[in-house]
């Protein structure tokens, strides 16, 4: 999801995203929900919330900021 879109969102929640970085914002909207803020954590590898908005953007944020050695 684009960031301004994510920062609409939060904006239409009442979150002020001014200052915030992208995962900043997103943990914002999941607390906000009452959601476990776990966007960009190591929670991934075990992550089963498989309806979760952010889920395919928070997997491709991990397999890029990981190096996976075999």
């Amino acid at each position: 999801m684009d960031f301004n879109d994510i920062r609409r969102m939060a904006k239409g929640m009442g979150i002020h995203t001014r200052g915030m970085k992208k995962i900043e914002a997103i943990r914002s909207i999941q607390r906000a929900e009452n959601n476990i803020d776990c966007y960009g954590t190591e929670r991934v590898d075990t992550c089963n919330e498989t309806a979760c908005l952010w889920r395919d953007d928070c997997l491709s944020l991990h397999n890029r900021t990981h190096v996976h050695h075999t």
